[in-house]
């Protein structure tokens, strides 16, 4: 189901628990930092949409149990992160866009603003696999062939903020 069409309260009912999400995928190998990725996707598209505080949906988020089986200090870091400077990743991203970022599809916005704050911010990370994860994040929750355009935008992006190391793999 594409993320705009989750909700907190989307989620299986639960007797004991009204803020139930939806399933991440079972767990998969290496997946903690893949799930907190989804996690935050869905955190900041969440976020975005509806103005909630981010301590109250990292709560919402662990009392639904949306915090297990994924690297919860890596959630925290991609969610705080992003929305700490959302002007300023938009900038970096936004000259490489065909379009203006408030017409960018909600889900693809979140997945670009997640991958770029990863660019920027976390070095260890391969600007490659940043990509990628990206790419698969926006064919899990996106439009149709929305991970084609997320691709690109990132690819650009990546040149700028890792023109270095983009050079030495050449």
């Amino acid at each position: 189901m594409p993320i705009e069409n989750q909700s907190l309260g989307d989620a299986a009912n639960s007797s004991d628990d009204d803020d139930q999400l939806p399933e991440l995928p079972p767990k998969m190998p290496g997946g903690a930092r893949i799930r907190a990725r989804m996690a935050a996707t869905q955190a900041i598209y969440q976020w975005r949409m509806s103005g909630t505080d981010i301590g109250e949906l990292i709560t919402q988020f662990a009392r639904a149990r949306r915090l297990t089986n994924l690297d919860r200090n890596y959630f925290e870091l991609l969610l705080r992160g992003v929305v700490h400077d959302v002007s300023g990743l938009e900038a970096a991203f936004d000259k490489h866009l065909s379009r203006p970022a408030v017409q960018l599809d909600p889900v693809e916005y979140a997945i670009l603003l997640l991958a770029t704050y990863e660019l920027r911010e976390c070095p260890e990370i391969p600007f490659a696999a940043v990509i990628n994860e990206a790419t698969n994040l926006t064919k899990i929750f996106g439009a149709t062939d929305g991970h084609r355009f997320v691709n690109g935008v990132l690819d650009a992006t990546a040149r700028d903020l890792r023109a270095t190391e983009i050079s030495a793999r050449r």
